[in-house]
């Protein structure tokens, strides 16, 4: 390996003992050599760090332990700025303690980097991994993340946000991104106000908007899905949740209004899809009734049914507000 390697991967836990050999094995097994695995305890009670350090103490010519003052818990962004800070390689990869990755990953995407200077950087489809529990249920319920987007193509800035905004395409999964180092400090790293959920959409919110990102049709990583992990918690504790409007994504999107507004991006896309799924917060009464009314065309069906076509519509002119009415009729107008 060279004094300074291409690759940085960076690497935060907390308390996955169970996970964690598994997750630098991973790293450890690429094809691709030229790598620096930075592992950073973000205040492990558990053998988490113990197993961290002992990677470190075989391997200190590429594998580093790393800590916050004190053994603190800081969150995720602090933890990820904490490595990045330390990273001496030209890209950054980032992989959490509970995800693993595939042994050709680094070799294809710093290909594919290399290949394409003006992307700032790169993922693809992600596994969401349940059969790691060995369960043949689980094994059924395996399955690649959606891209959203046409695959093999690269969109400039800002078009992956708008797309995310607007529930379009999904943002990349951590342990399937890799960036140029330049990009990442460009940008400011990681907000460390996000301590455990939004932590990678708020960095991706400022990524997007800075540089053009490749997005590729394969997959190299997979993402663990179990019950300890920070969404698994976060949902349970009732921070986010699915479907419904929840207070940890408000945050984000006000956090995101605020950044916009101090980057002179008011008058953009970006901003016009940012204010359309803050409406959904700030009118909540309003959100609940429209959430209400997606049935109404399936009512409205069976109105024609009973009463027929001219009473129901007749019945509609009279209850409805005009701009429903318009709506309503619009999204029939393609059932019949």
């Amino acid at each position: 390996m060279s004094a300074a390697p291409r690759v940085s991967v960076v690497m935060p836990f907390i308390d996955l003992e169970a996970f964690l050999a598994e997750s630098i094995d991973s790293v450890i097994a690429q094809t691709y050599p030229d790598w620096e695995l930075l592992l950073i305890d973000d205040g492990s009670k558990d053998a988490s760090g113990a197993i961290a350090r002992s990677y470190a103490a075989r391997c200190p010519e590429r594998i580093r332990y790393l800590s916050h003052e004190g053994g603190a818990n800081l969150g995720a962004s602090a933890s990820r700025n904490l490595g990045i800070r330390q990273a001496r390689g030209e890209y950054i990869a980032l992989l959490d303690g509970d995800d693993v990755w595939l042994p050709h990953k680094l070799a294809e995407q710093v290909a594919m980097l290399d290949a394409m200077p003006e992307a700032g950087a790169l993922y693809g489809r992600t596994l969401w991994w349940y059969s790691w529990t060995g369960a043949l249920a689980d094994r059924k319920r395996d399955r690649t993340q959606p891209l959203g987007v046409r695959p093999d193509s690269l969109l400039p800035p800002p078009l992956l946000l708008v797309r995310a905004l607007r529930d379009r395409a999904p943002l990349p999964c951590t342990c399937s991104i890799i960036m140029r180092r330049q990009v990442v400090e460009a940008t400011g790293g990681f907000e460390p106000e996000f301590r455990r959920v939004y932590t990678d959409q708020a960095f991706y919110a400022k990524l997007l908007l800075a540089t053009p990102i490749y997005v590729s049709g394969r997959c190299w990583d997979r993402y663990r899905q179990h019950p300890r992990s920070s969404i698994f918690v976060a949902t349970a504790a009732g921070e986010v949740h699915p479907e419904l409007p929840h207070p940890a994504r408000y945050v984000f999107l006000e956090w995101l209004e605020r950044y916009l507004d101090r980057h002179g991006l008011r008058d953009t896309e970006v901003w016009r899809a940012l204010q359309h799924q803050l409406w959904l917060y700030r009118h909540p009464a309003l959100h609940r009734t429209l959430k209400q009314m997606q049935s109404v065309p399936d009512r409205m069906k069976r109105a024609f049914w009973e009463v027929g076509v001219s009473g129901a519509f007749r019945i509609g002119r009279r209850v409805l507000p005009a701009a429903l009415r318009e709506r309503l009729w619009a999204r029939l107008g393609s059932r019949f």
